[in-house]
């Protein structure tokens, strides 16, 4: 005979498999998982950048050292994602644009901006000037934007 608990449990464990089965989006399927890895790169940049906006919004408090630490991070993520790009990973789920591979110069620009602008701001980071610390995070701000707005789906 079930405990009555045990009946729930099993049923929410029907349900979650359930809804995890109507996921609208489809699974990565390429053997090495670009799309998987790079969106994985992604979100680590926005787990470093977050902190970091907070701070440049006077949201958080600036502590020097903590801030550098974390533009630091997203400096050494700044080269990884671009290499995740090959030609036969236009496939969903992905949310690139088919201009990534069709401007492949312009793309590669892109990329090269952004780690520029992570470049300067870790530059900034390193010293005290909080309004130079500031405009670099929006250049980093405006150079993501950019990037999305040219290469990747809303």
């Amino acid at each position: 005979m079930f405990s009555r608990s045990l009946l729930m449990l099993a049923g929410a464990g029907t349900l979650a498999l359930t809804l995890a089965g109507c996921s609208a989006e489809p699974a990565d399927t390429h053997p090495d998982q670009p799309v998987t890895k790079r969106r994985e790169i992604f979100k680590s940049f926005t787990r470093s950048f977050e902190p970091i906006g907070q701070v440049a919004r006077d949201r958080k408090p600036y502590q020097a050292a903590e801030f550098l630490a974390q533009a630091q991070a997203l400096q050494k993520l700044a080269d990884q994602p671009w290499a995740l790009f090959p030609a036969d990973s236009n496939y969903p789920p992905t949310r690139a644009l088919s201009a990534v591979w069709d401007k492949p110069a312009e793309f590669a620009q892109a990329s090269a901006d952004y780690r520029q602008k992570v470049d300067a701001l870790v530059a900034a980071a390193q010293g005290s000037d909080l309004d130079r610390i500031k405009a670099a995070v929006s250049q980093v701000e405006g150079s993501c934007r950019s990037c999305h707005d040219a290469f990747r789906k809303p």
